[in-house]
C-alpha cells in the first residue's frame, strides 16, 4: 500500500496531496469510486444535462435539514454565480436532537456553515466525505474541552452525529462531489440547518424552544443566511465574529 493510499484511509484531505487536475485520476484508482461511475456516471450525466450542466464544468453546494431529513444538492456552472436545486435525497438515519453540535459524544449532527475538507473513497461507511466541523463559530461558541470531530456525509445507515445516506445515494453524491473538486472547488459548501427556516417553520420552534433564549438566537442567525441563500441562491460569504456569531 502506498503513501496515499495509506492518508486516505486514516482520513487525510486528498486536496493536501494532489493537484486538481490529477484527483479525479487518484480518485478512480479506488474499487469503491470506479464501481460508482459505472453504477451512477450516466445517471448523473444525463441528470446534469437536463439542467444545462456538465460533470466537466461543475460545481456543487450541499445543503441538510435535519427535522426534515433532507439533504439538497445545488449545482452550476464554474463561471456562474447562482446555484439551481439539482435534486433532494433522503438521510436514512439519524441520531441526537435539534440544536448544535457542542462537545464529543453528544450525537449531536452539527448545525452551521461547512465546507467538505475530506474526500475518504476507503471509508469504514463505503465513501464519505468530510466536513470541516468543529468551525471557528463552534470553537468559539463551545465551553467543552473536547469538541469532537470526524462529522460525515457517508454511506450506510448509522449515525452518531453524521449525515448518513443509503449506498445507492452515496454513490451519486461522492461523484458530484470529486467532479466538483476536479474541475477546483477546493471547498464545496455545506449548510446544515436544524429545519427549514422558514418564516413559518420558525415561528413554530420559538414557541416549542420559548424557554431556550441561547438557541432561539443562535437559530436566527443561522436564518440570516438561511434567507439570503433562499434569496440569492449564491454560495454565502460566512465570517465569524469574536461571540461565535456568523456574518453574511
Amino acid at each position: 500500500m502506498n503513501k496515499i493510499a495509506i492518508l486516505i484511509i486514516l482520513g487525510t484531505s486528498l486536496s493536501a496531496l494532489v493537484s486538481p487536475t490529477d484527483f479525479l485520476t487518484e480518485q478512480k484508482r479506488y474499487q469503491r469510486v470506479r464501481t460508482s461511475i459505472a453504477d451512477k456516471e450516466q445517471l448523473i450525466s444525463e441528470k446534469l444535462l437536463k439542467n444545462g450542466l456538465a460533470l466537466d464544468n461543475l460545481n456543487i453546494l450541499i445543503i441538510a435539514y435535519k427535522e426534515e431529513d433532507q439533504l439538497e444538492l445545488y449545482a452550476k456552472k464554474k463561471d456562474e454565480l447562482t446555484y439551481q436545486k439539482l435534486i433532494t435525497y433522503d438521510v436514512c438515519a439519524k441520531s441526537g436532537q435539534a440544536g448544535p453540535k457542542r462537545k464529543q459524544g453528544d450525537y449531536q449532527v452539527p448545525e452551521g456553515f461547512y465546507h467538505v475538507d475530506r474526500y475518504n473513497p476507503a471509508s469504514n461507511f463505503y465513501l464519505s466525505l468530510g466536513i470541516n466541523y468543529p468551525n471557528l463559530s463552534d470553537k468559539r461558541k463551545s465551553k467543552a474541552d473536547n469538541l469532537g470531530g470526524d462529522i460525515f456525509i457517508h454511506g450506510s445507515c448509522v449515525t452518531i452525529g453524521c449525515l448518513p445516506m443509503t449506498t445507492d445515494k452515496i454513490k451519486e453524491i461522492y461523484l458530484y462531489a470529486i467532479h466538483a473538486r476536479n474541475n477546483g472547488q477546493m471547498k464545496i459548501p455545506v449548510y446544515i440547518f436544524p429545519f427549514k427556516m422558514t418564516n413559518q417553520n420558525f415561528n413554530t420552534y420559538k414557541n416549542r424552544y420559548s424557554n431556550n433564549k441561547e438557541l432561539l438566537d443562535f437559530w436566527a442567525n443561522l436564518k440570516t443566511g438561511y434567507d439570503i441563500f433562499s434569496r440569492e441562491k449564491k454560495e454565502l460569504k460566512v465570517t465569524v465574529e469574536a461571540d461565535g456569531d456568523y456574518v453574511f
